[in-house]
């Protein structure tokens, strides 16, 4: 039979149409295996593109990060230092958590769009946004009481007995006063942008 017959063959339709309605117990265990075997490769395919975008050679696949704030983080204590730790850009800038690492991926798509309309493409056009960029990660990381610092750095876990004096007081006053790291640590991977105001500090 072919698909015109199928069309004008009204027994033919009211089969399809009652097998629709009341499927075989095959047809519905057919429908949960593919369902399944879909989900898997969705979930997979989903947790491959989103560990894809979340590590450092991802991040400085375009030269407006290898070239301006990657290259200040390879001087810090971040990149190389005595223990041979290192934070990766998604360590201080991605949420582990899989809620929030879902809203820092969305809010990165306004990133990818700067990136195609050429917002910071050139060195002074980073320059001139710079202090922008910056106080949208300062208010990210405030909001969320520096989440990605405390995955590694504590205060209940600081031996404040080592530390100079100055932080061991700086590091009291803000367990007192319930400060959290962006609020004094805002140059501690990248250089500070000029023009920061008295607030900014």
């Amino acid at each position: 039979m072919n698909p015109t017959d199928l069309s004008r063959s009204p027994s033919a339709l009211s089969r399809l149409w009652q097998a629709l309605r009341n499927p075989s117990k095959y047809s519905l265990l057919v429908l949960l295996v593919v369902g399944f075997v879909a989900g898997i490769v969705f979930w997979g395919g989903f947790h491959a593109a989103l560990e894809a975008t979340n590590n450092e050679t991802f991040c400085i696949s375009c030269h407006e990060m290898r070239d301006n704030v990657y290259a200040e983080y390879k001087e810090t204590i971040h990149y190389t230092n005595r223990t041979g730790v290192r934070a990766t850009c998604p360590d201080c800038h991605v949420p582990k958590e899989w809620g929030p690492k879902m809203i820092r991926k969305i809010q990165a798509s306004n990133e990818v769009l700067g990136k195609i309309l050429g917002t910071i493409d050139t060195r002074e056009k980073f320059e001139a946004k710079r202090l922008t960029l910056a106080r949208h990660e300062w208010a990210r990381m405030k909001a969320n009481k520096s989440l990605e610092c405390r995955n590694c750095h504590t205060l209940s876990s600081m031996n404040s007995e080592i530390q100079k004096p100055r932080a061991q007081k700086s590091h009291e006053m803000a367990a007192k006063n319930g400060d959290t790291c962006i609020d004094c640590h805002k140059g501690i991977a990248h250089h500070k942008p000029k023009g920061m105001t008295e607030a900014d500090e």
